[in-house]
This record gives structure tokens, sequence and C-alpha cells, in this order.
């Protein structure tokens, strides 16, 4: 037992099951904020809520549904999960339902609606999202299952994760982004280096770090096996929430004496952009090592890197230049009001003059959804956060894993390249 101070996520699943101090490894009951779901994983949990023959959800305004995976829907069967989510929203006049035409990436979406702010405990049936953390939330993926009964009582059950500290020194490199710092951090500890561990990032990289790319590094926590990632409420954070969110909240921090696991430290000062290699997220090699590999498609976008300073990135260096003919480039805003900023700013029209496809938001080809699958023998190089055996299509396909400059430069090239080469 742990008998000095507390860590951020544990203060916060003290405070939501009537605690006054948790400890890695006990078990709790915690009260939800936010119930999550998409078009993949919440038919299953509206199907296990419906046998509990209940009249209500526990709140109508705590619950999330956006359908994002396979939407604009690709098949028949994606537009029937579609519309038991669309039925289950309307049924139950649950307040955030985001159709067509509104609807983001979720993980996007969500903290530009104003629905995160710090202190919270979000679940979601969908393992990245644990993206929250980035605003110095509690926040995880979780089953269908839990998320129904989470549905019906707002509650749900957690094994306090012990926490791993991860500081950051030094001044981040030119073209060098949260995508980065992430994808080296997966490569040292690997795939389970923080399995089941609240990953803390912190340190005078983090600090100068923007929030889009915050969001980025919460986001691929799960890549390392965390059960979460996060960053601790700062004026970067006040700046993103200030307009955004409406009610009070009190922000949360690890006390000087917290108990850490494990404390990594890494000096960013001379780190090149980073490339995973298939078949793994923790295949990682500085860029100069993939130099030459030859791309049949570059995707950029996700819940990963499909934010405004993502696409502002690439369109920086992509402008002026042409798509290799060799290459198909999808473009993807997370959000409407990304597309809508995107488009105003002129990073569209950057994309579309060099030749590239820009789509509605959607997760699609991130997943092996739709919108851009790959064949028998293709190798993309993607934004995305996996790059498992199959994840974007021919299971003898290839995915490799990068930032939102090396990807728009490795467009141009035809081959993954350092952004310096074609500036």
């Amino acid at each position: 037992m742990n008998n000095g101070g507390s860590t951020m996520v544990e203060k916060i699943l003290a405070a939501n099951s009537g605690k006054s101090k948790v400890n890695p490894g006990e078990l709790i009951n915690a009260r939800v904020d936010l119930a999550l779901g998409n078009d993949i994983t919440a038919p299953v949990a509206i199907k296990e809520f419906e046998r509990f023959g209940l009249d209500e959800v526990f709140d109508r305004d705590k619950i999330v549904l956006v359908p994002d995976h396979f939407t604009p829907n690709k098949d028949i069967a994606s537009a029937e999960q579609a519309r038991d989510v669309r039925d289950f929203a309307k049924k139950y006049n649950i307040k955030h339902y985001y159709e067509i035409g509104r609807m983001g990436v979720e993980h996007a979406l969500l903290p530009e609606q104003g629905l995160i702010h710090p202190g919270m405990i979000i679940i979601g049936a969908d393992s990245h999202t644990c993206t929250y953390g980035a605003l110095g939330a509690f926040s995880t993926g979780v089953g269908s299952t839990d998320l129904a009964a989470a549905i019906a009582i707002g509650e749900a059950w957690f094994k306090v994760p012990a926490t791993i500290r991860f500081e950051y020194s030094g001044t981040i490199p030119p073209f060098v982004s949260g995508k980065d710092l992430i994808l080296y951090t997966i490569g040292q500890i690997g795939v389970e280096g923080a399995r089941y561990r609240a990953m803390e990032f912190t340190g005078e990289a983090i600090d100068k770090l923007s929030m889009d790319g915050r969001l980025t590094m919460a986001n691929m926590a799960v890549e390392a096996g965390g059960k979460c990632g996060y960053v601790q409420p700062d004026q970067t954070t006040f700046q993103y929430l200030d307009g955004r969110v409406k009610n009070d909240y009190t922000s949360v921090y690890s006390d000087e004496d917290a108990y850490y696991e494990k404390v990594y430290q890494f000096d960013v000062s001379s780190l090149e952009p980073q490339i995973a290699f298939p078949p793994s997220p923790d295949n990682v090699y500085p860029v100069s090592a993939a130099a030459g590999t030859t791309i049949d498609q570059v995707v950029i976008g996700s819940c990963t890197n499909g934010r405004i300073e993502d696409l502002r990135a690439a369109a920086s260096v992509i402008k002026g230049k042409k798509v290799h003919p060799g290459v198909r480039l999808l473009v993807i805003p997370a959000t409407q009001l990304i597309y809508r900023q995107a488009l105003e700013e002129g990073v569209l029209a950057a994309f579309i003059d060099a030749e590239a496809a820009v789509s509605t938001p959607t997760c699609g080809p991130c997943l092996g959804g739709h919108m851009g699958i790959l064949a028998r023998g293709e190798k993309a190089l993607a934004t995305t956060n996996r790059n498992f055996v199959g994840r974007m299509g021919h299971p003898e396909s290839e995915v490799y894993l990068c930032g939102p400059a090396v990807a728009a430069a490795s467009a141009v090239a035809g081959e993954i390249v350092h952004p310096e080469e074609v500036k």
C-alpha cells in the first residue's frame, strides 16, 4: 500500500468512488461522467441494455453516440448498425448524438464540443478513448457490455492502475510532433511496456507541446498497453477549454510525493521524425532508416492526426507540389469544424491542388473499414495509430505509421522521406 501522495488518476478515481484514497491494484466501482459508443460498439451495448428491461438510461446528457467508423455507411450491414444507434438515441432522447454532417471522428469531436474537462471519468467502447487524458481527465476504453452497464446505472468497475512517469526534456526539433514523441516512447518500452498502467507525460517538451500534440500522445497510450495516458492541466489546457466548456470544473494534479512504478527520461532535442514499421506500433525507427521505402497510399487523418494542426503541418509541406503519380493521398479532416477551418485557411486547397482526395470525417481506412482499403502487396504510410497485419486491408499489405509532415513529404516523393527533402 502507498502511504505517500497520489497521482492525478488515483485522485480522480478516489473522488468518483467516494473514497479519500485508492491504491494501485485496488478494485473499485466509480461514477462515470461520460459514456461513449460508436457505430461498431454501441449496437452491441444497446442489445445488452435492452435485456435489462429498463425504461430510462442513467442520464441522457452523459451518453455520447458517434457513428464514425463505417460512416458514411459503406454497405447494408453498416447502415443497419448506424440505424440501431440512431433509433436508440431517438428513443431515449440522447442529447449528444451526432449524425452525418455533424459527426466527426469521436476522439477529436468530444474535446472540440466541450464535452471533456479536467477531473472527469470517461469510458468508451473504443480503445482510443484514452485520448481525453490530454485534458487532465481519466479516460479509458471498455467493452460493449461494460458500456451497457454504464448506460444503465452510470457506474463502472476499475482496477486502479499503477502510474509510469515519462519526462521529456529538450527542445522539440522542426518537423517533430507529438506523434513522434509517442512513437519513440512506444519504440523504447514496447507494446506491453505500460500494460494496464497510467502513463503520465510531463517535462519541458510537454509544457511547450500544443493541445493537438498532447491529444495525439494520449491517444496512442493504448498502443503501449496503457490503461490511460494523461497530461496534467496547465495554461495550454485552460486556453483550449476556454469558450468550449460551459460548466465549472476542478483540475486535479499529482502530488509531489506520488508513487510512480517507473520513471523514464527522454531528451528529445535531437529526435528525428519517427516511423513505425509493420507489423507493430513498437517497431519504431528514425525516418532516415526508412528512407527509400516505396509506398502506394498515404493517409492523413484519424483520431490520432486529423486535427487542424496536423493538416496545417502537412499542407505546409505539400503546398505548390504534386502527389507522386504512383501514390494515392487521402486527407480526412477529423471533424466538420476542422474541415471548415481547413477550407477557410486554404489548407484543403493545397491538398486538392496537389491532387489528393479529401474526404468527409470518418475513421474509414484506419481500421480497414472503407475509403482506402489496401490490396495484396500494397504499402501505406499513415498518420493513424495501428499497423498490425491486415489493419488497412489485405493481410499481405503493409502499413507504416508517421506524423503529418512526413506523410505529406512522402506522398510527393513516392517513398518515405524526411520533410526537409521536399521543402
